[in-house]
């Protein structure tokens, strides 16, 4: 019998193997739980992202249900096999144009690679970060990397401010410059420990083990 010859299968730019990405993330055999509300919280936008998944069907691995949620982003607006921030933006918001400070944070954090766009590894290891299985210490690292705005390695007072701005913003608030002004000092005066007017990873780290509440919104819940 001769050899049958198949046409190999074109994959987009920064596609890669589930197998391998499965690996190297915290994905198992789990399966998408349908949440009946969204958490009251700065995530409440990334959440809306594992929305869009939980229509696919169960049978499926997490690694492949998350390729097709990566293939309908990343062809909604460009169709190059990348998310750009136009399209990241569009799966939040239903409007390519609507910015938050943390949907900037958000997707320059998928953007591993800062060339502007979120390849489908980047999406993978990222969502990952979510995960139930996720270890602690990753979560923590990540929200940490959130609020450092000016990469400095710290949390200053400026980028608190801008966040907790940012929050009034999003929850439609109008708060007095001295209120925002008093929820920074508070702020400062539970997490900066060393009292030099920055928080460190030390101190962010000791915060969130007496605070624990302060990242239950860096996991999505799964059934397992």
């Amino acid at each position: 019998m001769g050899c049958f010859l198949t046409k190999p299968v074109e994959r987009p730019p920064g596609y890669e193997d589930p197998v391998a990405l499965a690996s190297q993330t915290h994905y198992g055999c789990h399966h998408f739980l349908v949440i009946s509300s969204l958490p009251s919280s700065s995530f409440h936008f990334l959440l809306n992202i594992f929305k869009l998944c939980w229509h696919l069907a169960v049978t499926i691995s997490e690694i492949e249900a998350l390729y097709e949620l990566f293939r309908k982003l990343s062809s909604t607006i460009v169709d190059n096999g990348c998310i750009n921030k136009e399209e990241f933006q569009l799966a939040l918001f239903k409007n390519s144009e609507k910015r938050t400070l943390f949907s900037d944070r958000i997707f320059e954090l998928f953007d591993s690679k800062h060339n502007g766009v979120i390849e489908f590894g980047d999406f993978v290891r990222s969502l990952s970060i979510f995960h139930p299985n996720t270890p602690e210490a990753e979560k923590i690292s990540f929200a940490f990397q959130l609020y450092d705005i000016w990469h400095t390695g710290y949390i200053e007072r400026g980028e608190m401010k801008e966040m907790v701005m940012a929050l009034v913003s999003e929850s439609e608030m109008d708060l007095p410059e001295d209120i925002v002004e008093s929820i920074v000092d508070q702020t400062f005066t539970a997490v900066d420990s060393k009292g030099d007017g920055k928080i460190d990873q030390d101190e962010w780290r000791e915060f969130v083990a007496r605070n624990p509440s302060s990242i239950q919104n860096m996991t999505v819940p799964y059934l397992k």
